[in-house]
Protein backbone atom coordinates (compact mmCIF):
# COMPACT_ATOMS: atom_id res chain seq x y z
CA UNK A 1 0.00 0.00 0.00
CA UNK A 2 1.35 3.70 -0.35
CA UNK A 3 1.90 5.51 3.16
CA UNK A 4 1.35 9.02 3.74
CA UNK A 5 2.03 11.79 6.58
CA UNK A 6 -0.78 14.52 8.12
CA UNK A 7 1.78 16.57 10.68
CA UNK A 8 0.44 18.75 13.45
CA UNK A 9 3.92 20.95 13.65
CA UNK A 10 3.40 20.28 17.25
CA UNK A 11 5.51 22.47 19.82
CA UNK A 12 8.27 20.83 21.70
CA UNK A 13 8.30 21.10 25.39
CA UNK A 14 10.23 24.43 26.34
CA UNK A 15 10.20 25.25 21.87
CA UNK A 16 8.85 27.45 20.30
CA UNK A 17 6.59 27.56 16.75
CA UNK A 18 10.28 28.23 15.17
CA UNK A 19 11.53 24.86 16.12
CA UNK A 20 8.10 23.09 15.39
CA UNK A 21 8.41 24.10 11.75
CA UNK A 22 11.83 22.65 11.68
CA UNK A 23 10.70 19.25 13.26
CA UNK A 24 7.75 19.69 10.16
CA UNK A 25 10.40 20.47 7.29
CA UNK A 26 12.68 17.60 8.52
CA UNK A 27 9.94 15.02 8.76
CA UNK A 28 9.07 16.58 5.46
CA UNK A 29 12.23 15.48 3.60
CA UNK A 30 12.58 12.84 5.65
CA UNK A 31 9.14 11.18 4.06
CA UNK A 32 10.46 12.10 0.88
CA UNK A 33 13.19 9.84 1.44
CA UNK A 34 11.19 7.33 2.37
CA UNK A 35 9.14 6.61 0.02
CA UNK A 36 5.92 8.37 1.20
CA UNK A 37 3.38 9.45 -1.33
CA UNK A 38 2.14 12.61 0.20
CA UNK A 39 2.74 15.10 2.69
CA UNK A 40 0.12 17.22 4.93
CA UNK A 41 0.01 19.86 7.25
CA UNK A 42 -3.35 20.87 9.74
CA UNK A 43 -4.79 23.98 10.79
CA UNK A 44 -5.68 24.41 13.93
CA UNK A 45 -6.33 27.63 16.03
CA UNK A 46 -6.22 29.11 19.14
CA UNK A 47 -3.70 26.72 20.52
CA UNK A 48 -0.37 27.94 19.97
CA UNK A 49 1.10 26.73 23.20
CA UNK A 50 0.90 23.16 21.45
CA UNK A 51 0.08 22.75 17.72
CA UNK A 52 2.08 25.48 15.48
CA UNK A 53 0.14 24.62 12.61
CA UNK A 54 -2.21 27.26 11.70
CA UNK A 55 -1.39 28.21 8.13
CA UNK A 56 -1.14 25.31 5.93
CA UNK A 57 -0.36 27.49 3.04
CA UNK A 58 2.66 29.17 4.71
CA UNK A 59 4.29 25.88 5.75
CA UNK A 60 3.39 23.76 2.51
CA UNK A 61 5.18 27.30 0.17
CA UNK A 62 7.81 26.50 2.31
CA UNK A 63 8.17 22.72 2.00
CA UNK A 64 7.49 23.17 -1.78
CA UNK A 65 11.38 24.61 -1.65
CA UNK A 66 12.81 21.95 0.64
CA UNK A 67 11.39 19.02 -1.41
CA UNK A 68 11.31 17.84 -5.04
CA UNK A 69 8.47 14.55 -5.40
CA UNK A 70 6.58 13.97 -2.83
CA UNK A 71 3.01 15.33 -2.76
CA UNK A 72 2.25 18.26 -0.33
CA UNK A 73 -1.02 19.12 0.90
CA UNK A 74 -3.25 20.52 3.88
CA UNK A 75 -4.54 18.14 5.78
CA UNK A 76 -7.17 20.31 5.70
CA UNK A 77 -7.94 24.05 5.18
CA UNK A 78 -10.93 25.19 7.12
CA UNK A 79 -13.03 26.24 4.85
CA UNK A 80 -15.92 27.81 6.82
CA UNK A 81 -12.97 30.52 7.81
CA UNK A 82 -12.38 31.42 4.76
CA UNK A 83 -13.29 32.94 1.02
CA UNK A 84 -13.72 30.11 -1.43
CA UNK A 85 -11.95 32.56 -3.78
CA UNK A 86 -9.30 33.35 -1.73
CA UNK A 87 -8.28 29.25 -0.94
CA UNK A 88 -8.88 28.50 -4.88
CA UNK A 89 -5.99 31.35 -5.39
CA UNK A 90 -3.65 29.76 -2.51
CA UNK A 91 -3.56 26.41 -3.95
CA UNK A 92 -3.14 27.48 -7.29
CA UNK A 93 -0.13 29.96 -6.20
CA UNK A 94 1.22 26.38 -4.74
CA UNK A 95 0.73 24.45 -7.71
CA UNK A 96 2.69 26.95 -9.77
CA UNK A 97 5.47 26.41 -6.99
CA UNK A 98 5.25 23.06 -7.32
CA UNK A 99 3.91 22.12 -10.33
CA UNK A 100 1.71 18.85 -9.94
CA UNK A 101 2.43 17.93 -6.16
CA UNK A 102 -0.12 19.98 -4.37
CA UNK A 103 -3.32 18.23 -2.94
CA UNK A 104 -5.86 20.74 -1.86
CA UNK A 105 -7.31 19.05 1.22
CA UNK A 106 -10.77 20.91 1.88
CA UNK A 107 -12.62 20.31 5.46
CA UNK A 108 -14.34 22.16 7.78
CA UNK A 109 -14.35 22.56 11.70
CA UNK A 110 -14.73 25.12 14.62
CA UNK A 111 -12.28 25.98 16.74
CA UNK A 112 -12.93 27.97 20.28
CA UNK A 113 -15.78 30.50 20.07
CA UNK A 114 -12.90 33.14 20.70
CA UNK A 115 -10.56 32.02 17.99
CA UNK A 116 -13.62 31.93 15.98
CA UNK A 117 -14.65 35.26 15.96
CA UNK A 118 -11.24 36.46 15.45
CA UNK A 119 -11.09 34.57 12.27
CA UNK A 120 -14.61 36.48 11.23
CA UNK A 121 -16.35 33.00 11.16
CA UNK A 122 -20.24 32.93 11.72
CA UNK A 123 -20.48 29.99 14.18
CA UNK A 124 -24.30 29.69 13.85
CA UNK A 125 -24.92 29.14 10.08
CA UNK A 126 -28.70 27.96 9.20
CA UNK A 127 -27.62 25.34 7.35
CA UNK A 128 -23.49 24.25 7.88
CA UNK A 129 -24.05 20.92 5.69
CA UNK A 130 -25.45 23.23 2.89
CA UNK A 131 -22.89 26.50 3.61
CA UNK A 132 -19.73 23.62 3.83
CA UNK A 133 -20.92 21.81 -0.08
CA UNK A 134 -21.54 25.64 -1.62
CA UNK A 135 -18.31 26.28 -0.24
CA UNK A 136 -16.54 23.38 -1.66
CA UNK A 137 -18.00 23.40 -4.92
CA UNK A 138 -16.65 26.93 -5.36
CA UNK A 139 -13.15 26.51 -4.78
CA UNK A 140 -13.83 23.55 -7.43
CA UNK A 141 -15.00 25.90 -9.99
CA UNK A 142 -12.39 28.64 -9.02
CA UNK A 143 -9.38 26.46 -9.11
CA UNK A 144 -10.45 24.52 -12.61
CA UNK A 145 -12.12 27.56 -13.90
CA UNK A 146 -16.04 26.09 -14.17
CA UNK A 147 -18.12 28.81 -14.00
CA UNK A 148 -20.73 29.05 -16.08
CA UNK A 149 -20.91 31.32 -18.74
CA UNK A 150 -22.69 34.55 -17.74
CA UNK A 151 -21.96 33.74 -13.89
CA UNK A 152 -20.55 36.49 -11.51
CA UNK A 153 -17.27 34.60 -10.69
CA UNK A 154 -16.90 33.80 -14.66
CA UNK A 155 -14.33 35.82 -14.99
CA UNK A 156 -12.29 35.42 -12.61
CA UNK A 157 -8.94 33.38 -12.93
CA UNK A 158 -6.68 31.99 -9.92
CA UNK A 159 -2.66 31.75 -10.64
CA UNK A 160 -1.42 28.50 -11.44
CA UNK A 161 1.83 26.37 -13.18
CA UNK A 162 -0.19 25.91 -16.37
CA UNK A 163 0.32 21.57 -16.06
CA UNK A 164 -3.19 21.52 -14.16
CA UNK A 165 -4.25 22.76 -10.74
CA UNK A 166 -3.96 21.16 -7.54
CA UNK A 167 -5.46 18.10 -7.00
CA UNK A 168 -8.69 18.70 -4.27
CA UNK A 169 -9.78 16.17 -1.34
CA UNK A 170 -12.34 15.76 0.68
CA UNK A 171 -11.59 15.39 4.37
CA UNK A 172 -13.73 14.31 7.33
CA UNK A 173 -14.90 12.17 10.09
CA UNK A 174 -18.48 11.57 9.15
CA UNK A 175 -20.85 10.14 6.68
CA UNK A 176 -22.39 13.22 5.87
CA UNK A 177 -18.43 14.46 4.16
CA UNK A 178 -18.34 10.89 2.21
CA UNK A 179 -22.17 11.47 0.87
CA UNK A 180 -20.53 14.56 -0.31
CA UNK A 181 -17.19 13.67 -1.83
CA UNK A 182 -19.04 10.70 -3.42
CA UNK A 183 -22.01 13.14 -4.83
CA UNK A 184 -19.02 15.46 -6.35
CA UNK A 185 -16.84 12.68 -7.38
CA UNK A 186 -14.14 13.76 -5.59
CA UNK A 187 -11.35 11.81 -3.74
CA UNK A 188 -11.73 11.15 0.13
CA UNK A 189 -10.04 10.92 3.46
CA UNK A 190 -11.43 9.49 6.36
CA UNK A 191 -10.05 11.31 9.55
CA UNK A 192 -10.13 7.43 11.48
CA UNK A 193 -8.61 8.99 14.28
CA UNK A 194 -11.51 11.35 15.48
CA UNK A 195 -14.30 9.12 14.93
CA UNK A 196 -12.68 5.65 14.35
CA UNK A 197 -16.37 3.95 14.52
CA UNK A 198 -17.30 6.11 11.76
CA UNK A 199 -14.99 4.79 9.50
CA UNK A 200 -16.56 1.69 7.79
CA UNK A 201 -19.80 3.53 7.55
CA UNK A 202 -18.34 6.18 5.95
CA UNK A 203 -16.44 4.67 3.34
CA UNK A 204 -19.47 2.43 2.60
CA UNK A 205 -21.51 5.73 2.23
CA UNK A 206 -18.49 6.78 0.06
CA UNK A 207 -18.22 3.90 -2.60
CA UNK A 208 -22.25 3.26 -2.14
CA UNK A 209 -23.10 6.67 -3.54
CA UNK A 210 -20.05 7.42 -5.68
CA UNK A 211 -21.21 9.71 -9.26
CA UNK A 212 -18.11 9.58 -11.40
CA UNK A 213 -16.88 13.64 -11.30
CA UNK A 214 -19.15 15.90 -14.10
CA UNK A 215 -15.89 18.30 -13.50
CA UNK A 216 -12.23 18.68 -14.18
CA UNK A 217 -11.64 18.56 -10.51
CA UNK A 218 -13.02 15.11 -9.82
CA UNK A 219 -12.25 11.34 -10.60
CA UNK A 220 -14.07 8.51 -12.49
CA UNK A 221 -13.73 5.89 -9.91
CA UNK A 222 -13.98 6.08 -6.39
CA UNK A 223 -10.66 7.20 -4.46
CA UNK A 224 -9.93 6.63 -0.78
CA UNK A 225 -7.12 7.51 1.87
CA UNK A 226 -7.93 6.42 5.92
CA UNK A 227 -6.08 8.65 8.07
CA UNK A 228 -4.84 6.92 11.59
CA UNK A 229 -2.80 7.72 14.50
CA UNK A 230 -0.35 4.98 14.54
CA UNK A 231 2.94 5.01 16.30
CA UNK A 232 5.92 2.18 15.78
CA UNK A 233 9.06 1.06 17.72
CA UNK A 234 11.36 -2.41 17.62
CA UNK A 235 8.81 -4.06 19.74
CA UNK A 236 5.16 -4.13 20.36
CA UNK A 237 6.01 -3.28 24.00
CA UNK A 238 7.90 -0.01 23.42
CA UNK A 239 5.42 1.39 20.72
CA UNK A 240 2.70 0.91 23.51
CA UNK A 241 5.01 2.77 26.06
CA UNK A 242 4.89 5.54 23.08
CA UNK A 243 0.99 5.23 22.30
CA UNK A 244 0.51 6.18 26.24
CA UNK A 245 1.02 9.60 25.04
CA UNK A 246 -1.65 9.14 22.17
CA UNK A 247 -3.76 8.10 24.77
CA UNK A 248 -3.36 10.24 27.94
CA UNK A 249 -3.64 13.64 25.12
CA UNK A 250 -7.03 12.39 24.02
CA UNK A 251 -7.90 11.97 27.82
CA UNK A 252 -6.68 15.50 28.50
CA UNK A 253 -9.01 16.90 25.65
CA UNK A 254 -11.93 15.21 26.77
CA UNK A 255 -11.29 17.31 29.93
CA UNK A 256 -11.21 20.25 28.30
CA UNK A 257 -7.60 20.49 29.06
CA UNK A 258 -5.42 22.28 26.15
CA UNK A 259 -2.01 22.42 27.33
CA UNK A 260 1.20 20.77 26.08
CA UNK A 261 1.57 16.99 25.29
CA UNK A 262 2.84 14.76 28.04
CA UNK A 263 5.98 13.19 28.24
CA UNK A 264 5.73 9.51 28.07
CA UNK A 265 5.96 8.66 31.79
CA UNK A 266 4.00 11.62 32.60
CA UNK A 267 1.46 9.56 30.41
CA UNK A 268 2.16 6.55 31.81
CA UNK A 269 1.45 7.94 35.24
CA UNK A 270 -1.70 9.72 34.16
CA UNK A 271 -3.30 6.39 32.43
CA UNK A 272 -2.25 4.16 35.67
CA UNK A 273 -0.01 2.42 33.77
CA UNK A 274 1.60 1.70 30.27
CA UNK A 275 -1.40 0.68 27.59
CA UNK A 276 -1.57 -2.96 26.80
CA UNK A 277 0.10 -3.40 23.22
CA UNK A 278 -2.67 -3.28 19.93
CA UNK A 279 -3.17 -7.11 19.18
CA UNK A 280 -1.51 -8.09 15.83
CA UNK A 281 -5.14 -8.37 15.17
CA UNK A 282 -8.40 -6.52 15.14
CA UNK A 283 -11.35 -8.24 16.21
CA UNK A 284 -13.97 -7.34 13.35
CA UNK A 285 -15.81 -4.55 15.13
CA UNK A 286 -12.73 -2.97 16.43
CA UNK A 287 -11.44 0.27 15.22
CA UNK A 288 -9.22 1.65 17.87
CA UNK A 289 -8.55 5.23 18.15
CA UNK A 290 -4.65 4.84 18.32
CA UNK A 291 -2.56 1.66 17.08
CA UNK A 292 1.11 0.32 17.77
CA UNK A 293 3.27 -2.44 17.26
CA UNK A 294 6.60 -3.27 15.78
CA UNK A 295 7.23 -3.08 11.90
CA UNK A 296 5.85 -6.60 11.42
CA UNK A 297 2.44 -5.95 13.93
CA UNK A 298 2.18 -2.66 12.08
CA UNK A 299 2.30 -3.80 8.41
CA UNK A 300 -0.61 -6.38 9.59
CA UNK A 301 -2.34 -3.61 11.35
CA UNK A 302 -2.35 -1.16 8.60
CA UNK A 303 -3.07 -3.74 5.78
CA UNK A 304 -6.60 -4.88 8.10
CA UNK A 305 -7.84 -1.68 8.12
CA UNK A 306 -7.24 -0.52 4.50
CA UNK A 307 -8.94 -3.70 3.49
CA UNK A 308 -11.51 -3.01 5.54
CA UNK A 309 -12.61 0.38 4.00
CA UNK A 310 -11.91 -0.76 0.58
CA UNK A 311 -8.92 2.19 0.34
CA UNK A 312 -4.49 1.26 -1.05
CA UNK A 313 -3.82 3.88 1.10
CA UNK A 314 -2.91 4.89 4.92
CA UNK A 315 -2.19 8.27 6.23
CA UNK A 316 -0.15 8.59 9.48
CA UNK A 317 -0.53 10.88 12.21
CA UNK A 318 0.75 10.26 15.42
CA UNK A 319 1.17 12.23 18.64
CA UNK A 320 4.23 11.60 20.16
CA UNK A 321 6.57 13.53 22.80
CA UNK A 322 9.84 13.00 21.42
CA UNK A 323 10.63 14.57 17.73
CA UNK A 324 13.20 11.79 17.55
CA UNK A 325 10.48 9.22 18.25
CA UNK A 326 8.51 9.99 15.58
CA UNK A 327 11.22 10.13 12.78
CA UNK A 328 12.49 6.69 13.79
CA UNK A 329 8.51 5.79 13.72
CA UNK A 330 7.85 6.68 10.19
CA UNK A 331 11.50 5.03 9.10
CA UNK A 332 10.15 1.78 10.60
CA UNK A 333 6.39 2.25 9.29
CA UNK A 334 7.99 2.88 5.77
CA UNK A 335 10.14 -0.47 5.91
CA UNK A 336 6.81 -2.46 7.17
CA UNK A 337 4.93 -1.08 3.96
CA UNK A 338 7.56 -2.11 1.59
CA UNK A 339 8.46 1.65 0.41
CA UNK A 340 10.63 2.05 -1.82
CA UNK A 341 13.21 4.88 -0.83
CA UNK A 342 13.91 7.79 -3.35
Amino acid sequence: MDLSIVDLSPVPDGGTARDAYANTVEAATQAERLGYERFWVAEHHGMADRLAGTTPEVLLGHLAAETDEIRLGSGAVLLNHYSPFKVAEVFGALDGLAPGRIDAGLGRANGSPASDRALGTERHVEDPDADHRARVEAVLNHLFDEFPEGHEYAGLSVPGSGEGPAEPWLLGSSPSSAELAADLGVPYCFAGFIRPQWAEHSFEAYHEAFQPSRGAGGVDEPVGMVAVNAVCAETDEEAARLRAVAEASHQRLRRGELGTTPSVEEAIDELGGVPDPTPETLDDDEWPRAISGSPETMSGLLDQLADRVGVDEVMIQHVVADHDDGLRSHELLADAAGLEPR
